[in-house]
């Protein structure tokens, strides 16, 4: 069940009193065993009730009115938000909390409905199904996308060129050799135990995936069709030497050349068959 955990506010919250750092501390080692037990999904402090605002709702009219409030004990100063199998659990977790407070302090604990709850409401589902698209939606707005590439036993070379001419920044490359678990038999060539089995490296501020694979020969199988990486550049200099290095051993698509949509413009295939589109920002800045 997911419950929301309430700080209660006191004088001193709403007086804007910072705690002290032994009681940060404290807490902060209380969110560690949180997050360590799997059951925080999130937490927060609040400002004093002054620095904020109430909107009442009467009929059609909104009436905006600013803090602070008088009525200490019904304000919130901080909550969390926690994942746990019962109200019991989510008490046994209360009761080891440091006092939040300087002064005498209350901490509620609010159970979340569930779509489940409304059932008796949504006798057809649709708000249900509704929720379930919603909160999906939610989820792939905080997902991350990175491409992955595959360069079949050249990504190490890939790696090192890409360093090299691009100011690509490796943040971890990990070997078949380096696997904690076994690599089944016959799942990777015989010359592949020192081949990268994932790497990460970032170029121009895109995290790009990369790895060897499970495929010796490019040709056996690996086609780099569909895409292309993008480069904006701002130095004219600078776009023109990377293009040429990317082109050195690879294929010109297009030579740069000014387009409506860039002052300089080409395409280029490089010589581990990976696309690229390089351009200079537009003067207007897109």
């Amino acid at each position: 069940m997911k419950v929301m955990v309430i700080v209660k506010a006191s004088n001193s919250s709403e007086n804007g009193e910072l705690p002290d750092k032994a009681l940060l501390s404290a807490m902060g080692d209380y969110n560690e065993q949180l997050v360590a037990a799997g059951i925080m999904a999130s937490g927060d402090g609040l400002k004093p009730s002054k620095e904020g605002v109430r909107v009442r709702f009467s009929n059609t009219e909104r009436i905006v009115t600013k803090g602070p409030f008088a009525e200490t004990n019904e304000l919130v100063a901080g909550y969390w938000v926690w994942n746990v199998a019962s109200m019991d659990e989510a008490i046994a977790w209360v009761k080891k909390c440091p006092n939040p407070m300087s002064e005498e302090s209350d901490i509620e604990i609010r159970p979340f409905y569930e779509m489940a709850d409304f059932a008796v409401v949504d006798t057809d589902g649709n708000i249900a199904e509704q929720a379930h698209k919603l909160q999906q939606n939610i989820v792939m707005q905080q997902a991350k996308a990175s491409c992955y590439l595959f360069f079949s036993g050249r990504c190490e070379e890939a790696l090192t060129y890409y360093q090299t001419h691009l100011n690509a920044k490796i943040a971890m490359m990990f070997r078949f050799s380096d696997s904690p678990e076994p690599i089944p038999e016959g799942a990777i060539p015989a010359n592949f135990d020192d081949k990268i089995m994932h790497s990460e490296f970032t170029v121009a501020g895109m995290k790009v995936l990369a790895t060897d694979g499970c495929i010796e020969n490019q040709d056996d199988g690996v086609n780099y069709s569909g895409f292309n990486l993008t480069l904006t550049i701002d130095s004219e200099q600078t776009l023109r030497s990377v293009f040429a290095a990317l082109a050195d051993g690879g294929q010109v698509r297009m030579p740069l050349e000014e387009t409506f949509w860039s002052p300089l413009y080409g395409q280029v295939t490089d010589k581990f068959g990976i696309g690229w589109m390089l351009m200079l920002p537009s003067p207007d800045g897109n």
